[in-house]
């Protein structure tokens, strides 16, 4: 039974680890303060029952505490309050470190008397005039193993006993008594209809079949009972963990009214691509593809292109160079690209937004509001993320292998035009000097073969730079593509570290709280039955 127990000790204190910082501060107070109390009293040995007289003014605990021990320990007066503190009696040896813990200073050791192993508390009135009297039976009530409330004729249904500890204590049925004293003032019918409607009050603060026993301190009628009562639980060495049980149930209820009946929806994959597509509109990607396109067949037509006519590209200036893009990943290079517009920063936020409500559909509070939080956290460094996430990425902009091909071919196109063009005007110079008739001239088909030169070496120049720029264009676009689809690689990663990755982290830790308090509840649902309360 103990080793059950520290195993909801542990999934409880898991729990206020995962609570910390998310759920109310003072619901996750009372949960450690739980376990701390737990380790301190297991700590202590279970081998001894502390049971505790509690009640309103002039029920008679002192009287039972009494007739109880078999001694006048317990001053008994009409003068109200006649207990002002504490006091303990205990039944053999070994109760002092516990009554340490308990703060009872006035102690009293007994024979064993059929009781060994009890520790029996007076405690002051919880209705008393003095702050401190109520303060300190509060405080012994949230220890003591076992409360024995102690009721008369008169106050047996007094409205504070009944709001401000029966009912909210319902949970702790196992660890508590009622004792209905001063029998004595009652006829024989007058108790059996008090005790009936003891019962009835009773099971409406939901403490139904919690033990009631009916007795007259003054006259000694049903303290044996009690006693025998008490001997049983003692005997049982089970009181301690009973309470220290109820004090879980308590507090992993508390917790459990935060997960809810079902589960959350979950990142879904339209709101997923919404909040990577507003990313990427802020990143600048678009224009970084366009740019990737422009540089290839900028660069394409200045490797390949007619050379006589492509050193007007050389006018324009590059594309990537002029956003400062790297065109290798590197991360910490500042780009010139214009930051996200207020309109882009917006859509970004809306959709983190969208994407966290839409994913904790289903939970309770607070859990929404934790993901929301958790989505929208770094909105001031999404800016700098994404700009370094451009430049990180691979554009894939390098030169293709067939450009060097293409470029030396386009040269010697070149040269064979410029060396047709010299031999047509050398032939001029000679014709102006009359000699031309003394120096051979071929031809091909009726065509000088300079003609041939120059305008062969025209043409095909002209033909294979058409031809490049086509397969220039091919390229730029899949080129495109591919730094496209590295750009949004990157973006991934700035979504996954700053949206959804802390959404996750959110709905997880929604899912491993509600794991651990249904194991510290015992493996009790703590679904809808809680919510109903």
């Amino acid at each position: 039974m103990s080793r059950d127990l520290d195993r909801r000790l542990t999934a409880l204190a898991g729990a206020c680890e995962l609570a910390e910082g998310r759920l109310d501060a003072d619901v996750v107070a009372d949960a450690r303060a739980v376990t701390a109390k737990a380790g301190a009293r297991l700590g202590l040995g279970i081998e001894t029952t502390v049971v505790a007289l509690a009640g309103p003014t002039g029920a008679g605990k002192s009287q039972l505490f009494n007739a109880l021990t078999g001694t006048e320990l317990a001053s008994v007066s009409r003068r109200r309050p006649t207990t002002s503190a504490g006091q303990a009696a205990a039944w053999g040896d070994g109760a002092d470190p516990l009554l340490d813990w308990l703060e009872i200073p006035r102690r009293h050791r007994l024979d064993a008397d059929g009781l060994r192993g009890l520790v029996l508390l007076d405690l002051p009135d919880f209705d008393s005039v003095e702050t401190a009297h109520r303060l300190e039976v509060d405080r012994v009530v949230a220890l003591a193993d076992l409360v024995l409330w102690v009721v008369e004729p008169q106050k047996y249904a007094d409205a504070a006993l009944h709001e401000r500890y029966l009912r909210p204590l319902a949970s702790h049925s196992a660890a508590m008594g009622v004792v209905l004293n001063q029998a004595d003032l009652l006829g024989e019918a007058d108790v059996a209809a008090w005790r009936r409607d003891a019962e009835r009050l009773l099971s409406e603060d939901g403490l139904r079949g919690v033990p009631l026993v009916v007795v007259s301190a003054r006259t000694g009628d049903g303290v044996d009972r009690l006693r025998r009562v008490l001997a049983e639980r003692v005997a049982e060495r089970g009181a301690a963990v009973a309470r220290l049980s109820a004090d879980v149930d308590a507090a992993a209820s508390a917790l459990a009214h935060t997960c809810g009946e079902g589960r959350a929806a979950g990142v879904r994959g339209e709101d997923r691509e919404r909040l990577l597509a507003a990313l990427e509109d802020a990143a600048g990607v678009p224009a970084v593809v366009r740019a990737v396109h422009a540089a290839h067949r900028r660069r394409g037509a200045l490797a390949t292109g007619w050379p006589f006519v492509r050193w007007v590209r050389r006018l324009r200036p590059d594309p990537l160079r002029r956003l400062r893009v790297p065109e290798t990943p590197q991360p910490m290079v500042k780009t010139s690209l214009p930051p996200p517009s207020e309109a882009q920063t917006a859509q970004v936020a809306t959709a983190a937004r969208r994407l966290a409500d839409r994913a904790a559909e289903g939970l309770p509070p607070p859990w929404p509001r934790l993901v929301r939080d958790a989505a929208t956290a770094a909105d001031e460094q999404v800016a700098d993320r994404l700009d370094r996430a451009v430049a990180g990425a691979d554009l894939h902009v390098g030169r293709p292998r067939w450009w060097s091909a293409a470029r030396l071919l386009q040269k010697l196109l070149a040269l064979t035009l410029v060396v047709g063009a010299l031999w047509l005007l050398a032939l001029a110079v000679l014709g102006y000097l009359r000699v031309d008739d003394v120096v051979p001239l071929p031809e091909i088909r009726g065509v000088p073969l300079p003609t041939w030169l120059l305008l062969g070496g025209a043409a095909a120049g002209v033909l294979l730079a058409l031809l490049t720029r086509i397969a220039n264009g091919f390229g730029a676009r899949r080129r495109a593509r591919a730094a496209a689809r590295s750009l949004r690689r990157e973006v991934e990663a700035v979504a996954q570290e700053l949206v959804l990755v802390p959404v996750e982290r959110e709905l997880d830790a929604h899912a491993r709280l509600c794991a651990t308090v249904a194991e510290a509840a015992g493996g009790r649902s703590f679904g809808s039955r809680l919510l109903r309360r």
